[in-house]
């Protein structure tokens, strides 16, 4: 009998805004399997999470996804934007001129949060927190409304970037200043792909050595399902169901940015959450990226790295891609042509054999 778990949460508080970017398939937790399968299941990150574990006794697959869920909280309540928070404490701070102390491992995080910044040519910019929250998505519900454009302007004009934040280690942790009021970090195209890494990190100390972690669409792989790869697949940007499929390796991590996650339509426009630094509006032209990566930050930059491609849109993605240094990665634009690099062509399934493809 397969060893199952479900902790389902006791409310859904964010389940308008947890829709999944990746469907998780080839997983069938059924009563009659034979293969020792344990799953666990909740709601972090204002999204769906999952831990599945693959051939390990009941009880410890149940400490270790008890640990990584615990973990996931802890970040949560770090790292939320809006609400109260580690970071919010900063951005509230940082709004009225002060300076912060905050603890090594948030500290270190906004540093590397940083560097991906730099390395995208400010495509990927955690500080534009407040227009974040201008257009609506510092929300659990958010209505269909366009904020005034002088007030988009303005928030433009101040160009807040992370790279305004100094550091300075004090005792009890480190003292963060800001140059410019105007910066407002909101890590949602970071900390799933942290907490992804940091899950990783439990379970090998667990001692698991098979199983997929899936925060919202966002999924690392450790190991394999038995004799086989983990296989997981893209949602399709405007249809039920995959796009593609793909086999992960032992510390593959993939991860899809899609207008279709959180967005509001107004005047028969779509309206997503991710912002264009550049202009202060949500972005246009593109329905969603896929990446895969792999390596020691496979999660991090599963997350962030969809950012700048997604923002750059069909014109700027490719060359986007070589500044993060990605070789697999996916373009779905606004009228459902697919662009894609010779690498993950390779390793995709689609759906439909017939598909077109613009291999650049």
């Amino acid at each position: 009998m397969s060893a199952l778990h479900f902790k389902m949460p006791s409310s859904s508080l964010w389940l308008a805004k947890g829709f999944l970017c990746i469907l998780f398939l080839g997983l069938f937790l059924t009563g009659c399997s034979k293969e020792p399968i344990y799953q666990e299941e909740g709601y972090v990150f204002g999204t769906m999470v999952e831990v599945t574990i693959y051939g390990e006794p009941e009880e410890r697959a149940r400490l270790a996804s008890a640990q990584v869920m615990h973990e996931f909280q802890r970040l949560h309540n770090m790292l939320h934007a809006w609400k109260p928070s580690e970071l919010s404490d900063l951005n509230k701070a940082i709004a009225e001129g002060q300076d912060r102390v905050v603890s090594s491992e948030l500290a270190a995080i906004l540093q590397d949060a940083g560097s991906l910044s730099r390395e995208s040519h400010g495509l990927f910019n955690p500080a534009i927190g407040g227009l974040v929250g201008l257009w609506g998505f510092h929300s659990d519900s958010f209505k269909p409304s366009e904020p005034d454009p002088d007030v988009i302007a303005a928030w433009v004009k101040a160009n807040p970037q992370i790279s305004d934040l100094t550091y300075t280690s004090v005792e009890g942790g480190v003292k963060v200043h800001s140059s410019n009021k105007a910066v407002q970090i909101d890590l949602g195209g970071y900390a799933k792909g942290y907490a992804l890494d940091r899950a990783l990190e439990l379970l090998k100390k667990a001692g698991i050595r098979n199983a997929l972690v899936n925060i919202g669409g966002n999924i690392i792989a450790l190991g394999k399902h038995g004799q086989k790869l983990w296989r997981v697949g893209v949602q399709h940007p405007r249809d039920a169901g995959a796009l593609a499929v793909v086999d992960l390796q032992d510390g593959e991590a993939i991860g899809t940015s899609g207008d279709y996650q959180r967005y509001f339509m107004l005047g028969g426009k779509r309206y997503c959450h991710l912002i264009d630094p550049r202009s202060g509006y949500p972005v246009q032209g593109v329905e969603a990226v896929t990446v895969l990566t792999r390596g020691a930050r496979a999660g991090v930059l599963s997350d962030a790295d969809s950012k700048p491609l997604f923002v750059a849109g069909v014109k700027g993605w490719r060359e986007a891609a070589s500044w993060m240094n990605l070789e697999d990665a996916m373009l779905v634009d606004g009228n459902g042509g697919i662009h894609i690099t010779i690498g993950l062509k390779k390793r995709l399934e689609f759906s439909n054999k017939n598909v077109r493809l613009q291999v650049e």
